[in-house]
C-alpha cells in the first residue's frame, strides 16, 4: 500500500478532494476534521480523525492544508513537524503566502499553493497552483496528480498571481450565480413569472457553459454567432458592451477581489 494522503481541513472543498481522490484510487486518505459533515461521513475510505492529535505516527504521501486562512493563521504552527519530516504541504488557503507558511514551517519546506474553485465538487473544477523553490519536480508532478482529482490545473511562475486567479476563477462561479439571479430578476421586470424566469436563466447559463466547454473558439466569437444585424441580442449589446457595461463593471469586480486577496497576504 502507497504512503497515505493527509488532509487537514475536509469542510466542501475539502471533502470535494476526498471524493476525487477516492474516484481516482489516489488513496489511502486520513483527513482531520472536528466537525464532519454528514456528506463526509458517508464516504467510504478516509480515515476520520477529530484532531491532529490523534493522527497516526507514519510518513505522508503529501499533506493538503484545506483550512481557512484566519483557521491557518492560527493553526501553522502546529503542522512544523509534518512538513519538517521532508512531507509535500499543499495549501489551497487564499491570502497566505509561501513566506508566512515557512516561517512557521521552516524555509526548507515544500510548499505549493493552490487555488481551486468550487466547481471542483462535480469534478469541473480548475485549480491554480504555484510551488515554491524548495519544490521538487516531483512534488509539482504529485500536486498536480492531486489537485487533478477534481478538474483543470494551471501552473503560475510567480506567486503573487495568484491573488488575481482568486479573483477570476476562485471568486468567479459566485459571479455567475449572481449573473443567473440577475438574468432572473430582469425576466421578471420584462413581465414573465418568478419560477419561469428562474428556470430559464438557470437552464441558459448551465446550457451556455456546457457549449463554451464543447466548442474551441473563444468566448467572444460565440457571443457574436447569437447576435444578428438588427436583433434583439445587438438591441442588450448596447448596453452590455458600453463602456460602462458590463466589461468595465466586471474588470472593477475582480480588481476589488484581487485587492482584497493581496490585504489578506499582507495582514
Amino acid at each position: 500500500m502507497s504512503q497515505p494522503i493527509l488532509l487537514i481541513g475536509a469542510g466542501k472543498m475539502g471533502t470535494a478532494l476526498i471524493k476525487g481522490w477516492i474516484k481516482a484510487g489516489l488513496g489511502p486518505i486520513t483527513a482531520v476534521e472536528p466537525n464532519p459533515s454528514p456528506r463526509l461521513q458517508k464516504l467510504e475510505g478516509p480515515n476520520l480523525v477529530s484532531d491532529l492529535k490523534h493522527i497516526p505516527h507514519e510518513s505522508w504521501r503529501a499533506c493538503v492544508v484545506a483550512l481557512k486562512p484566519q483557521v491557518l493563521r492560527a493553526e501553522a504552527a502546529k503542522l512544523k513537524a509534518i512538513a519538517n519530516s521532508g512531507t509535500l504541504m499543499i495549501s489551497i488557503a487564499a491570502g497566505t503566502s509561501v513566506e508566512f507558511m515557512a516561517k512557521h514551517w521552516g524555509s526548507q519546506a515544500r510548499i505549493v499553493r493552490a487555488m481551486p474553485n468550487t466547481p471542483g465538487a462535480i469534478d469541473r473544477g480548475i485549480t491554480a497552483l504555484y510551488a515554491a523553490p524548495a519544490a521538487t519536480a516531483a512534488d509539482k508532478t504529485l500536486a498536480k496528480s492531486l489537485l487533478s482529482a477534481i478538474g483543470q490545473t494551471v501552473w503560475l511562475k510567480r506567486e503573487e498571481l495568484i491573488d488575481a486567479v482568486t479573483a477570476v476563477s476562485g471568486s468567479g462561479p459566485a459571479y455567475v450565480f449572481v449573473l443567473v439571479d440577475a438574468l432572473a430578476k430582469a425576466g421578471v421586470a420584462a413581465g414573465l413569472p418568478a419560477e419561469t424566469a428562474a428556470v430559464l436563466a438557470r437552464a441558459t447559463v448551465a446550457g451556455s457553459g456546457a457549449l463554451l466547454d464543447a466548442d474551441p473558439r473563444d468566448a467572444a466569437q460565440l457571443a457574436r454567432d447569437v447576435a444578428t444585424p438588427g436583433g434583439t441580442t445587438e438591441a442588450a449589446f448596447k448596453i452590455l458592451l458600453a463602456k460602462d457595461g458590463l466589461e468595465a463593471l466586471m474588470t472593477r469586480a475582480v480588481e476589488a477581489a484581487r485587492a482584497r486577496a493581496e490585504e489578506l497576504t499582507r495582514s
